[in-house]
């Protein structure tokens, strides 16, 4: 029997969101519904409000999340009721190209559930990043349902969905931060924070927060920053290569994502060095960079889709280092508000006043 529950709704463009009664139905093959008990406020939840990936209006919005197993489909993947998941939204396919050569993070075919969530009129909803969290329960595809220990709170835990996994992944997947490698992390709202732990606990000797916010970088000292940097009177790659013997970092991380802060993190590498970008441009964004500058500096110039994680393997494992007090993921969690109060949390976020807004049902 469908369920009709409260969600989160981005009916036209630019428009307030509002909370409506939505329709979820029963699961079928290959589908679970999850009794959504907290979903974290990201920008590209307020990116699909305005319209700025795609026109497929009305969205059921919010992606960043945990909860319970309330029903399963056929074929499951051992999935039951009851079982504490986080959300992923992707969920390789197994079979794409890139899964048969060993690489299930770039998967060209994620799945997702097939059948939609509706209004009440019938109206199919576009589930944000097939997942559309902001709601009481959501059906997602098996995959995507991720099983995690219990343990972690659910406030923490959904963060793994996105910002803290596109962060983490940024550094250790991506970047492959090791040892005793030195990296700058430019931008530290949630992702570049997240991105500021993973290298600590990858082992980097050395971290160096950038941005232009002393407020959010007092904060990065938090996730491990060993030095801050304030961008906004002083220039960040002189004061990065100051930091490092005048050679510049392994590993720069740009977490911003517009032409500035890509340039600056091109810059401040050391020869050979690596630059990840995992800031989502603006799709009229371009760069332009000096072609001998390019072949000369060598190293490489990444980007980093989703922490280039595979859910299945790094969300229990980010799960294990929260309940090891390795990852305070309790950090990145500014607020916790109710369904009906999104609209407010976008325009705080907007404002740079939060790392997370976190919706708790």
């Amino acid at each position: 029997m469908p369920h009709e529950v409260r969600g989160v709704v981005a009916a036209k463009k630019g428009a307030p969101v509002e909370v409506q009664t939505i329709v979820v139905p029963d699961p079928g093959p290959g589908e679970v519904l999850v009794s959504v008990q907290a979903c974290g406020v990201c920008h590209t939840d307020l990116h699909y409000r305005e319209g700025a990936i795609s026109d497929d209006f009305p969205f059921l919005l919010g992606h960043e999340a945990a909860g319970t197993v309330e029903a399963v489909g056929a074929d499951a993947g051992g999935l039951v009721p009851g079982d504490y998941v986080v959300i992923a939204w992707r969920a390789p396919c197994g079979m794409c190209r890139s899964c048969l050569r060993g690489r299930p993070w770039y998967c060209f075919d994620s799945r997702n559930a097939a059948q939609p969530m509706t209004l009440l009129d019938g109206t199919p909803l576009s589930a944000a990043l097939g997942i559309g969290a902001f709601a009481e329960k959501t059906l997602v595809a098996a995959g995507q349902a991720v099983k995690v220990d219990p343990a972690a709170r659910p406030e923490a835990a959904g963060l793994i969905g996105c910002g803290v996994m596109a962060g983490y992944g940024a550094a250790v997947n991506t970047g492959n931060v090791g040892r005793g490698d030195t990296v700058a992390v430019i931008g530290c709202g949630g992702v570049g924070c997240a991105a500021i732990a993973g290298a600590s606990l990858a082992g980097a000797r050395r971290v160096i927060a950038v941005d232009i916010d002393d407020a959010k970088l007092d904060g990065a000292t938090r996730f491990g920053a060993t030095h801050t940097v304030n961008s906004r009177g002083t220039d960040p790659v002189e004061a990065v290569r100051g930091l490092t013997g005048g050679f510049g970092v392994d590993v720069a991380i740009d977490a911003v994502g517009i032409p500035e802060t890509y340039k600056q993190a091109f810059s401040m590498r050391d020869h050979a060095g690596v630059l990840v970008q995992v800031g989502v441009p603006d799709p009229a964004m371009a760069v332009e960079l000096p072609l001998i500058d390019l072949f000369s500096r060598g190293g490489a110039l990444k980007s980093s889709w989703y922490g280039d994680c595979l859910p299945t393997r790094d969300f229990p494992l980010l799960v294990d280092q929260y309940l090891s007090r390795r990852l305070d993921l309790g950090a990145f969690v500014t607020e916790k508000i109710a369904l009906d109060e999104v609209e407010e949390a976008f325009a705080r976020m907007q404002r740079g006043e939060v790392l997370r807004s976190v919706v708790v049902l």
